[in-house]
């Protein structure tokens, strides 16, 4: 895709002035991880209208959720590879035309089959965005300053995801399910031209970044290298890369449970009402952003890009914390403890996300979107085994009779154990980065 001329956005008078082109770069994504999670989201409150409507069962919703998380695993290494070759211009580009396009097609869809089927192809659309918006991070931004813009973009997406229950079940209210994914895709479009308009993969390809700009993120970055194959035995028998994608695996169990089915937990096993729930899943998933917002600025103030063994601290403290806050929240009949006190679990998981991402930046060095990917993709399992469980177990104990929380409870009691796992494997993390590693690295 060739550069276009200069336009009016470049000049910096209708946006950040000089020196400060690259915030506006992290606005553009922001945006894109709010749009993300919004699209990604909204189906979780859709859910039981959608099964309602086209006779599906629990375990069907399982299978519909896990068909987005297997493309998006399956799709993020070599989409995040393309942007290393061909820029982040590029591949974000046309992510966003995929998944917008998708998710209008999701509320075209008249049974399980093609709903798996167009939802497998959403996540195949949206596979790769994280990891080109992590290599955009680490060309546009000094190394100082990329805990707080991993921060800020983390609880971006966080904050759509926050958006998409109580909007989606707004909408769905009024408009219905299938209008509402119709509403929801048009918005991706919208960012996609704006993107490809305005953004370049470089600082110093864009007219209105200054010098002096340009200079202070070449100081802190390492120097544009041409791309080169990936050394994936060494990559597979880095300890780090494994560790990572370990910890990925635990958050994402635990992540996918609050993006999938906490609006289904809250009606069938707290007996709220669908717009309630709604509203109360948009609560725990704001403090998800407050969390990665709060977490960003504690990567920079622990200076975990230079000294990337403080994360060991404050990982397993943060997993720590969110097991004992959810095992109380477990403990709650009030529906309203219990919300607020999932919410500081979310909270504190996704304080760490700031970290993973930057350690994970910091060993993949110019491999940032092939090994950002894999590492991310790993979370696949963990989400796809999370989607599935709830489902099959709901519907399990259901056939035994269970109903209210004992029918939904007990997959928040796996979660706990999910938890400190997590805990910890940031105990035993240490940082390798992959162009210093050997084969023997262990």
């Amino acid at each position: 895709m060739p550069d276009v001329p200069a336009n009016p956005f470049a000049s910096g008078t209708m946006f950040p002035g000089p020196g400060r082109i690259r915030y506006l770069v992290l606005a553009w994504l922001c945006a894109l991880s709010g749009i993300l999670y919004l699209d990604r989201i909204c189906i979780s409150a859709a859910l039981g209208k959608i099964s309602e409507d086209l006779h599906i069962s629990n375990t069907g919703g399982s299978l519909v959720l896990m068909a987005f998380t297997l493309a998006y695993g399956l799709f993020e290494v070599p989409t995040g590879r393309w942007g290393d070759r061909l820029g982040a211009r590029r591949i974000l580009t046309r992510i966003s035309l995929w998944w917008s396009a998708f998710t209008v097609l999701t509320g075209l869809c008249n049974g399980l089959t093609s709903l798996i089927l167009v939802r497998f192809l959403f996540g195949a659309g949206e596979a790769g965005a994280f990891p080109n918006a992590a290599r955009v991070v680490s060309r546009w931004f000094p190394q100082q300053e990329r805990g707080r813009a991993q921060g800020i973009l983390l609880a971006a997406s966080q904050t759509g995801g926050a958006v998409a229950p109580w909007l989606a079940a707004a909408l769905i209210e009024r408009v219905g399910w299938r209008a509402t994914f119709a509403v929801f895709g048009s918005i991706g479009f919208v960012w996609a031209a704006g993107f490809c308009f305005w953004f370049r993969d470089e600082p110093s390809q864009h007219p209105a970044v200054t010098p002096e700009e340009r200079q202070l993120i070449a100081a802190g970055t390492s120097s544009a290298q041409p791309p080169c194959e990936v050394p994936w035995k060494i990559v597979l028998r880095n300890s780090s890369v494994r560790q990572l994608s370990a910890i990925m695996i635990c958050a994402s169990f635990n992540s996918y449970i609050y993006f999938s089915w906490f609006p289904r937990y809250l009606e069938k096993g707290r007996g709220l009402a669908a717009a309630d729930a709604g509203m109360m899943t948009s609560v725990v998933l704001a403090c998800a952003a407050a969390g990665t917002f709060f977490g960003g600025w504690i990567v920079d103030r622990l200076q975990i890009a230079r000294h990337p063994e403080h994360g060991r601290v404050a990982g397993p403290t943060a997993f720590l914390t969110a097991a004992g806050m959810l095992a109380a929240a477990l403990l709650c009949s009030d529906h309203r403890y219990a919300v607020l006190l999932t919410g500081g679990s979310c909270f504190a998981t996704q304080a760490t996300q700031s970290l993973w991402w930057s350690c994970a930046i910091g060993i993949s060095g110019r491999h940032t979107g092939a090994l950002f990917g894999l590492m991310n993709s790993a979370g696949v399992f963990g989400a796809m085994s999370s989607q599935l469980l709830v489902g099959v177990l709901a519907d399990a104990l259901g056939k035994m009779k269970l109903s209210g929380r004992q029918q939904w409870d007990p997959i928040f009691y796996i979660n706990c154990l999910v938890l400190l796992t997590a805990a910890g494997l940031w105990m035993r993390f240490r940082f390798v980065p992959v162009e210093n590693s050997t084969d023997n690295s262990n």
